[in-house]
């Protein structure tokens, strides 16, 4: 048996100096797969940080799964120590539609959301999978982030519905966008293998509550032009913009895409 481990690695980002990515393996036996889900903000991933920030105990979340359902995942982490406005910047994408953010913001931190795109999708996932017991397909493959990181979760699977079957959108920092325009952007991406959108906001405090009409908004869109089997809208009123919230609906989230994964063995309950 090969135990539990999170190993830590430096990838080469585009223009930038190498950026960390976390990966956790469950404990395993040889010759075992899992399938995998990548995330933003690796730096809360796993484990709490001497700072204001929370965390999402992802590998908690994997060991409850396994234990109650014999089934695991691979989480991989993706370090964002930037400050905030860079943060935003990098998981920020220009394709959604107009910005509404002043122009002298835009100026200072333009939004590279596309560089964390490719990134993800020619560095990232490549390497994973070469060096670790990674079950391949779209079927087998998640993305998931928070705030910011929930926009270039909806982003980057619905550019890669050949390689993500299911989008994590937690507490989409979507108002920074034309609403319209972003709407329009998501239903230009319907095809004919489209994943399953998961998406999650809180409404607790002025910026999630500001959040939480995005989401409903989007969750609307996917009432009215989306199969109703591939989404999922969840709003819990009294929870924060805070990994304390994400960590809890995690916990839904990874067991909704490893019921859906290729040979995963059935749920109970």
């Amino acid at each position: 048996m090969v135990p539990d481990m999170t190993i830590t690695v430096k990838l080469p980002y585009p223009g930038l100096d190498d950026r960390m990515v976390r990966i956790f393996v469950p404990a395993h036996e040889d010759g075992e797969t899992f399938p995998v889900v990548y995330m933003t903000d690796g730096q809360t991933a796993f484990e709490r940080l001497p700072h204001e920030l929370g965390c999402w105990s992802t590998h908690a979340a994997v060991q409850e799964e396994r234990k109650n359902y014999g089934r695991g995942a691979i989480i991989v982490g993706i370090h964002n120590d930037l400050g905030p406005a860079q943060r935003a910047s990098e998981l920020t994408p220009t394709t959604l539609g107009k910005l509404q953010i002043p122009e002298e913001i835009l100026k200072m931190s333009p939004p590279t959301g596309e560089v964390f795109d490719s990134f993800v999708v020619n560095t990232v996932m490549p390497f994973v999978e070469s060096r670790f017991p990674v079950k391949k397909g779209r079927e087998n493959t998640a993305f998931c982030g928070s705030s910011s990181g929930g926009v270039a979760s909806l982003h980057i699977v619905m550019e890669h519905q050949d390689l993500f079957s299911m989008a994590g959108v937690f507490s989409p920092a979507l108002m920074i966008f034309d609403p319209i325009e972003a709407t329009n952007w998501f239903l230009s991406k319907m095809g004919d293998d489209l994943p399953f959108i998961y998406i999650y906001s809180g409404a607790f405090g002025d910026m999630e509550s500001a959040i939480c009409g995005c989401a409903q908004y989007l969750g609307n869109a996917l009432d009215n032009h989306y199969p109703k089997e591939l989404h999922k809208t969840l709003i819990i009123p009294q929870y924060p913009h805070h990994e304390s919230a994400w960590s809890q609906v995690f916990k839904d989230m990874l067991h909704i895409f490893l019921d859906r994964c290729e040979g995963s063995a059935p749920a109970a309950g």
